[in-house]
């Protein structure tokens, strides 16, 4: 009895060990949480990109999405605060179904997130940033990058555009 009362423990104990960290207990430094961002998996498309290697798609929550349709950036207003972006990166993989070469999705590689707030992140453009990387083998996710405005060098190139590179295309 005693036998696997402890066999039953070492296994439990086992079992949590090599499980991934939930996500939603993760932040970069900062306190930029991926906690933010609970539900993005739900959030609207609102385009896609690819790089070399990667496909990606980037998602809206609904503050976002509703200055989009209102025109946002170019109609010359800034996004509202609260709006909030993800962008999902997967490995691209040739499709072996589809009759043409076709890219899609692979392995998971990392989650970026946007969150406009003018209080604590005025000295990035109203924006905070983070990147969350994603490891395949442990099925965690890792925080990237030295704190909320780790994206703000790159986004500057955007700076006309409210700091954001992806527009609403016409659907």
């Amino acid at each position: 009895m005693l036998a696997a009362t402890v066999a039953a423990g070492l296994a439990a104990f086992a079992g949590r060990a090599v499980s991934a960290p939930d996500k939603y207990t993760l932040s970069v430094p900062n306190g930029l949480a991926f906690a933010e961002f609970k539900g993005y998996e739900d959030w609207q498309t609102v385009a896609v990109s690819e790089t070399d290697e990667t496909i990606e798609v980037i998602l809206a929550n609904p503050v976002m999405i509703e200055a989009y349709r209102a025109g946002a950036p170019g109609n010359g207003k800034a996004f509202p605060d609260g709006s909030k972006m993800a962008k999902i990166h997967w490995k691209a993989i040739k499709s072996a179904e589809a009759p043409s070469p076709t890219v899609v999705p692979g392995d998971l590689h990392d989650v970026d997130f946007m969150v406009r707030d003018s209080k604590r992140f005025a000295d990035t453009g109203n924006w905070g940033y983070a990147q969350f990387d994603y490891d395949t083998s442990s099925g965690a996710f890792a925080p990237n990058g030295t704190g909320a405005d780790c994206g703000y060098a790159c986004h500057t190139i955007v700076a006309t555009k409210d700091y954001v590179f992806t527009g609403y295309p016409k659907r």
